[in-house]
């Protein structure tokens, strides 16, 4: 069992900033990996950011000098430190955990922090 818990979000006004955080728990031995997603109402679910050790540190273009990822994996949590935020980033945040479960790679979710921004 794997629990991804999300928390930091809020109401901001533009050009405020919020940081979020996940933390894991559970059965982690086959983590391979914590991201960012977000849905924004009437939107898709995308990938806000996130960092593998093959391929760097990946951000959504629209995010890209505003949000930061980083990760502890000690602690098993990772954070967003969102900038400048504006209206547009307002959505759902959840965290994604990717793991291999008997040599399966397998998808796990936080149930997601609110980020509203507005003046």
């Amino acid at each position: 069992q794997v629990q991804l818990v999300e928390s930091g979000g809020g109401l901001v006004q533009p050009g405020g900033s919020l940081r979020l955080s996940c933390v894991a728990t559970g059965e982690l031995a086959g983590l391979l990996k914590l991201d960012w997603y977000r849905q924004a109402p009437g939107k898709q679910r995308e990938l806000v950011a996130q960092s593998t050790p093959t391929d760097g540190t990946y951000y959504l273009d629209s995010v890209r000098g505003r949000f930061f990822f980083s990760s502890d994996s000690l602690l098993n949590s990772v954070l967003l430190q969102m900038n400048n935020l504006n209206p547009e980033d307002t959505a759902v945040y959840y965290c994604h955990g990717r793991l291999l479960v008997a040599g399966t790679p397998v998808s796990y979710w936080g149930k997601g922090t609110q980020v509203t921004v507005s003046a």
